[in-house]
């Protein structure tokens, strides 16, 4: 779980992804504060360091997203990796449906889609719904798979195959170079339909345009 300025969220997030189901599995939870200046790093600090089940890491100088899940990932050791957002926007009750492809021999990959499926989702912003689509077709086109949504954070992993992939990029182009990557190595990928609870830039949303021209860069440079 990647973590920047989520003061608000953090605990909510923390019981809910330990409350969650996981067909049985134990959990190892590895918090990444990527440097927030908020109050968040103290609620860890005081709050959630030493509770069974859970070890956080404190990056010194704030460095991206892609960054907090280069230094997360490299310490896992589970059989599965999922990586989970800080900010309430994806569901930790969605966890059996990602973990079911994995679990039953079919995928080495599971990306969890807000487009595929009937299940709920908030309704926001057209422009970031258009940019997501476009950014989707262009990976899809040099990859060669038919994903519907290359940006969403839900992603599971088999663990062996997420710790063999160096993960260059350090903010969110974490998305279309890890995609790249795995469609690469010919994993098998599947894709589940889930709830998705997007949330406002006056809420803490933190992605951006920026973000999306430098998407567009990692699509073409890890072609």
């Amino acid at each position: 779980m990647p973590v920047y300025n989520e003061r608000e969220t953090i605990r909510e997030i923390l019981e809910a992804v330990l409350n969650a189901p996981a067909e049985g599995l134990s959990k190892e939870l590895i918090v990444v504060d990527d440097c927030s200046t908020d109050g968040t790093r103290e609620i860890l600090g005081k709050e959630v360091e030493g509770r069974e089940q859970v070890r956080v890491i404190y990056h010194e100088r704030n460095q991206g997203k892609g960054a907090a899940l280069r230094t997360g990932i490299s310490n896992t050791t589970g059989d599965i990796v999922l990586i989970q957002d800080a900010d309430l926007e994806y569901d930790p009750q969605e966890y059996p449906k990602l973990l079911s492809p994995i679990l039953e021999g079919k995928a080495d990959v599971v990306y969890g889609s807000r487009f595929v499926g009937g299940d709920s989702r908030r309704v926001l912003f057209f422009w970031h719904y258009l940019g997501n689509r476009f950014l989707t077709t262009l990976s899809n086109m040099f990859t060669n798979i038919n994903l519907s949504d290359m940006e969403t954070c839900y992603k599971v992993f088999r663990g062996e195959i997420i710790r063999g992939i160096p993960i260059e990029e350090n903010r969110f182009g974490f998305e279309p170079e890890i995609t790249a990557k795995v469609a690469r190595r010919g994993c098998c990928i599947y894709e589940v339909g889930i709830r998705y609870y997007g949330r406002t830039y006056a809420e803490g949303k933190k992605i951006g345009w920026k973000d999306g021209l430098r998407a567009i860069w990692v699509i073409l440079k890890y072609r």
